[in-house]
């Protein structure tokens, strides 16, 4: 379909003009009387200017081949999944795969699994984002943990946590460093781990309270992580309650005195946080979500 790939190589120019006509038939090799063919055509030199600029400071992507394994994996799954296509955050999510997996085919299944997790954070319209539900449960978690920093945000008009906006999409990646995202990652899947979602055949062992809410048995439940045990034991089982959103809390109650203190608008907000990227302590931020979680649990069943 588009000759480059696989090559070691990659595309950061556009194959299609302004006339709607090729810049280059060698570059080519599928005809673009398709609708579907010409909008991924039309995006992969945008995924390859991204992936020039994914993660710079690392000897990795000092060569261009192991830049192209990103391009190759990036483009592959943008045209399977024609949906949401590709979305710039991706590459963030997909370099750790390309960077510890030599096979370019494991890379690639690998971003792929990831994203049946993570790929409704990149899906957007003109009336909603993909991680506004998220925001929305960050705005909850807050107002009852910590009510007097919620009210402050809300009087700087950040009451929607739109400045969180960055940190959900693609999991702290630009908050951590490289090491600590990661650790992040493993530490976040194992705690939400559901066998349920792994086992296309078997059904859950779910029996019904008396407030009808679904309670896993005893016996399946020491199967899951223990983030998704507690919230299993409140029926909290929902996407936006993962474990990431409670750590985007913990990142805000390390800032709290300083958002308070400095903070007089949305912007100043933006700045400290801003601040943080590569400098927080990922056991930390873990182990803070953890006690937030409980305390938020705890206030919302006594409610």
């Amino acid at each position: 379909m588009v000759p480059v790939i696989g090559t070691g190589k990659f595309i950061t120019r556009p194959l299609i003009g302004d006339d709607g006509q090729p810049t280059d038939d060698s570059l080519i090799g599928i005809p673009l009387s398709d609708k579907k063919v010409l909008q991924w055509v039309q995006t992969l030199h945008q995924i390859g200017l991204d992936v020039v600029r994914t993660d710079r400071a690392l000897v990795f992507y000092e060569s261009e081949t192991n830049q192209a394994k990103l391009w190759d994996v990036l483009s592959i799954y943008t045209w399977l999944d024609d949906d949401i296509g590709y979305v710039q955050g991706m590459n963030d999510i997909c370099s750790p795969m390309v960077i510890l997996l030599e096979d370019e085919a494991d890379s690639f299944w690998c971003f792929e699994r990831a994203m049946r997790r993570l790929r409704e954070n990149f899906r957007t319209s003109a009336s909603s984002m993909g991680v506004q539900s998220q925001l929305s449960t960050l705005s909850q978690i807050i107002k009852i943990v910590d009510p007097k920093l919620h009210q402050h945000l809300d009087d700087l008009d950040a009451g929607e946590y739109l400045f969180a906006f960055r940190m959900l999409m693609v999991l702290f990646r630009r908050e951590f460093s490289f090491a600590d995202a990661l650790y992040l990652w493993e530490l976040m899947w194992a705690m939400e781990y559901n066998p349920n979602i792994f086992s296309l055949y078997e059904k859950p062992e779910i029996a019904q309270t008396s407030e009808n809410a679904p309670v896993v048995s005893g016996k399946l439940l020491k199967q899951y992580g223990k983030f998704q045990r507690k919230n299993l034991r409140t029926g909290n089982t929902e996407q936006q309650s993962a474990l990431a959103v409670f750590l985007v809390a913990s990142v805000l109650e390390v800032k709290n005195r300083q958002i308070l203190k400095e903070a007089k608008g949305v912007d100043d907000v933006v700045k400290i946080l801003g601040d943080i990227t590569s400098n927080l302590d990922a056991k930390k931020a873990c182990t803070e979500a953890l006690k937030i979680q409980k305390k938020y649990l705890s206030k919302t069943k006594k409610a």
